[in-house]
């Protein structure tokens, strides 16, 4: 059998109905108990109830599949959390807290900034970069070739959408609710990171990698925290896994977002939904 890595999608990735395959499951009806609420009769709010049901119906489809064996986990972003419920290393009543406190958080920092996001389709990594810098941005995504992610401030997001063709690429602004993985974030470490104080974590039995480090995680209560600022370095995290032996990606939960970041970074292994 191939080795096989799972993956665990982040904020984006919901669609309305995405939790109807699992009501019923253990997990999902545990998770609506702790949070007290339906996430999913609100996603239109946005950070606060997308971060809580994507995490949710990631595990659900995560139990709902057989809790597949794997040598790896990584989750983009949000992902996270997941990736390490299934690398053993996170209790799930302890993930759906955390989960509350990281959307919490974020949607208060975003809030308080007008900060947004811009997808760079095509072009070199290099010349995005630049751009970012010019303008104050940061590289928030690296999440395939040719599809990387700027944030920041709303005014400087704009200015991006209009020079992107200068580069070769285009742009996409991304319904987001403010400039994720940037300086702008920073009003949210602080409780996140009292949050994460209050949890204990174990020793994976399946190496969990963080998409802040393309690394597996040494400290997650540290790293998870630092997450909130550092740029997703998602192409190199499965870079990191296939040159670590794994042969075969599986994208767990809602959409196939990942699935084709994979097709496009890694194209020799096999990638596929759970």
């Amino acid at each position: 059998m191939a080795a096989e890595a799972l993956l665990f999608p982040g904020q984006g990735s919901h669609a309305d109905g995405m939790e109807e395959p699992y009501r019923g499951n253990a997990l999902l009806e545990r998770g609506l108990e702790l949070l007290g609420d339906d996430p999913f009769a609100r996603l239109d709010d946005g950070t606060r109830t997308q971060q809580p049901a994507l995490l949710l119906c990631s595990l659900a489809a995560w139990d709902a599949a057989g809790r597949p064996p794997a040598v790896a986990t990584a989750g983009h972003s949000l992902g996270e959390y997941a990736a390490l419920v299934a690398g053993g290393a996170l209790d799930f009543d302890d993930a759906v807290a955390l989960v509350d406190e990281r959307a919490a958080a974020m949607a208060h920092a975003a809030a308080t900034t007008q900060g947004g996001m811009v997808a760079v389709l095509g072009g070199e990594l290099s010349e995005v970069a630049d751009l970012a810098a010019q303008l104050g941005l940061t590289v928030a995504n690296d999440n395939a070739p040719g599809q990387v992610v700027l944030s920041g401030r709303l005014d400087a997001v704009a200015v991006a959408e209009e020079h992107a063709r200068e580069i070769g690429a285009r742009a996409r602004r991304l319904d987001v609710g403010g400039a994720f993985h940037s300086p702008l974030m920073e009003p949210a470490i602080e409780p996140l990171a009292a949050a994460l104080a209050r949890v204990d974590f174990r020793a994976p039995h399946t190496p969990v990698y963080s998409c802040g480090t393309a690394a597996p995680f040494v400290d997650p209560r540290r790293e998870l925290a630092d997450n909130l600022l550092r740029p997703v370095r998602w192409r190199e995290t499965v870079l990191a896994m296939r040159d670590a032996g794994v042969e075969r990606f599986v994208e767990i939960g809602p959409g196939q977002v990942l699935i084709g970041t994979v097709r496009r970074i890694a194209p020799e292994t096999v990638a596929a939904a759970g």
